[in-house]
């Protein structure tokens, strides 16, 4: 089949043969190393085609091809509803997979201790690897649709099974209100779909097609649209749909809020700008205002809850609230510029909170604690795991050369730049959060690293594994090289923006 001459198939191909390796292998004895052995080589594998798509990308873009997606490829799946196993990136899409790729690699050393049962572990989380990554290749609603309920249906066993705290009760919640979204985003997709092509012409699920057809009616767009962006904007933790989010992170084990908190969550953002936003741009102009105002506030509020947390998953749990509700903030704002700096925000987030969730999963495993007020001066103690906390608090406040600078930077002088006068009131509302985000990172670097030791026994600690330093390295390289080389990640996501933004403006 020709599709298998496409490497954006290869995307869904290597975490299923990874799989496969993994149902040979068993919990004990050799079957650890083996287990171990096959998810390095498929998050590797993983990896090196991301690069290589990365590369393919860019000698297209400069060999002069402007189409809006690339690497397409088209087979029927199911006639009777003309649905197709569609696939193309744009430079967004792209950026994504390279998060995805990144973020499986540090999760797999980031778990190489797991237990128990290590092997189903790691099938839960590539399975849930696979639903992500043919998200970002789909460009078929209904595809997009089945991937996006393959990467949330495994969260409930990750974090029931191998989580910690009350991890039944977050399991639980968690799925209610994802799988609550995602009926939501359902009824909305059917809608579009009965009104993708004009009358007499076959009804389609290509997003392409759709937004070129340009058929849905402006009164159902006002129906539809606020089903898809809520439905999107339950994962994306969008105020007042975050709670599950908290909750969530704070009982998941180490690798899965990586994954979750890291790559999963973007599919709230990315969806929000690829379906509701470019393929109902009218509705999107008349009911921006009411999703600005909940963005905004899942902004502030996100920061101020930070603040008053003393568990460290519990203050990145509410930190990604707001860094998250800033990717939709500058999403709605619908200029080029905003949506970079959503884009880079979306890469920055993943990375940082990764990391975030990586040590703290990492401190965790050591002081059998997250409270901060039972830990103190763990710099003299672990002083890699210390400055590594460092680097990604200094990221999450925005300091200059690491990569929440450039987004933030984007984001706000990008919203900014609009001329209505709400808009620019809600940015300067919401650039209050860098101050907040400074108070509550300054303040836990503060009490959990420096100062006296409060705990003796914590002096007996060790300092980061060999693993560890290789999944917690592998993402503040990235963090640094987003802050010193942004063009390079802007000239790959500059021309993604340009059809949605003429289809805001025709409408």
């Amino acid at each position: 089949m020709m599709i298998f001459n496409n490497i954006l198939i290869y995307f869904v191909i290597i975490p299923l043969l990874t799989l496969a390796g993994l149902a040979f292998c068993t919990n004990a004895g050799r079957g650890i190393r083996a287990i171990r052995a096959v998810a390095v080589t498929g998050a590797t594998a993983l990896v090196a085609l991301a690069a290589y798509l990365v590369y393919v990308f860019l000698q297209t873009r400069a060999a002069g091809v402007a189409d809006e997606m690339i690497l397409r490829s088209d087979v029927m799946w199911y006639a009777p509803l003309n649905i197709k196993l569609a696939l193309g990136v744009d430079g967004v899409s792209v950026v994504m997979i390279v998060l995805s790729a990144i973020i499986v690699f540090a999760g797999v050393f980031a778990s190489w201790k797991m237990s128990p049962l290590p092997k189903q572990f790691f099938l839960w989380f590539f399975l849930l690897s696979t639903g992500v990554f043919g998200f970002f290749i789909s460009i078929d609603l209904f595809t997009m649709f089945m991937f996006y309920e393959v990467a949330l249906i495994p969260m409930y066993l990750l974090i029931g099974v191998w989580g910690s705290g009350n991890k039944n009760y977050s399991a639980m919640k968690l799925t209610l209100m994802l799988m609550g979204g995602s009926a939501l985003l359902m009824l909305g997709i059917i809608g579009i779909y009965f009104h993708s092509a004009p009358e007499g012409s076959p009804l389609t699920m290509n997003i392409l097609e759709i937004a070129h057809a340009d058929a849905i009616p402006h009164e159902w767009q006002m129906y539809l649209f606020p089903l898809t962006f809520v439905g999107f904007g339950v994962l994306g933790a969008m105020f007042p749909f975050h709670t599950w989010s908290p909750d969530g992170h704070a009982s998941a084990p180490t690798a899965v809020s990586m994954l979750h908190a890291g790559v999963l969550m973007k599919l709230g953002g990315y969806g929000c700008f690829r379906i509701a936003i470019f393929l109902m741009p009218f509705a999107a102009n008349q009911l921006a205002w009411v999703f600005l105002t909940l963005t905004g506030i899942s902004v502030v509020y996100g920061a101020f809850s930070a603040c008053v947390q003393t568990d460290l998953k519990y203050i990145n749990a509410y930190s990604s609230v707001s860094h998250c509700g800033m990717v939709l903030f500058a999403i709605l704002m619908f200029n080029t510029t905003a949506m970079t700096g959503a884009v880079l925000q979306m890469l920055s987030h993943g990375l940082m909170t990764a990391l975030f969730f990586a040590l703290i999963g990492m401190i965790y495993g050591r002081t059998h604690t997250r409270d901060i007020q039972k830990m103190g001066g763990l710099m003299q103690i672990m002083p890699y795991l210390g400055v590594g906390y460092v680097i990604a608090g200094m990221a999450s406040l925005g300091l200059p050369g690491l990569s929440g600078f450039v987004a933030e930077m984007t984001i706000f002088v990008g919203s900014f730049m609009h001329e209505d006068l709400f808009r620019r009131v809600l940015t300067i509302v919401g650039t209050s959060s860098i101050v907040i985000t400074a108070v509550y990172i300054l303040r836990v670097v503060g009490k959990l690293l420096f100062g006296p030791v409060i705990d003796e026994h914590h002096r007996s600690l060790t300092d980061a594994t060999w693993e560890e330093k290789l999944s917690t390295g592998t993402l503040i390289v990235c963090v640094a090289a987003i802050g010193c080389f942004p063009n390079f990640f802007v000239n790959i996501i500059s021309s993604s923006f340009e059809p949605v933004v003429q289809a805001l403006m025709n409408n």
